[in-house]
């Protein structure tokens, strides 16, 4: 019987609301954060708690990697969505 385990959690989030990538990379620490958008168009962003990756479009949405748990997912788009209310870069 094989032993099943999770490793990684992908998930997507809307935010509802224009989010200016450029702005955003400044604001929450460029050591955190990678956003070359003649690249890619979204923002890679190294979250240190919970320990996951998002990934964060100008349209609002996110995409969630890393997580092990549904908790963690969760507290990560809380998280991100709070510090971008805080600053004012969520439209």
């Amino acid at each position: 019987k094989p032993k099943i385990e999770i490793q990684n959690i992908v998930a997507s989030a809307n935010l509802h609301g224009n989010l200016n990538l450029t702005k955003i990379a400044f604001s929450i620490g460029l050591e955190n954060v990678e956003y070359e958008p003649e690249v890619f168009p979204g923002m890679v962003y190294r979250m240190e708690e919970p320990r996951v990756v998002l990934l964060l479009f100008g349209s609002g949405k996110i995409v969630c990697t890393g997580a092990k748990k549904p908790e963690q997912v969760m507290e990560a788009v809380k998280k991100i969505r709070k510090k971008l209310e805080e600053k004012g870069l969520l439209m």
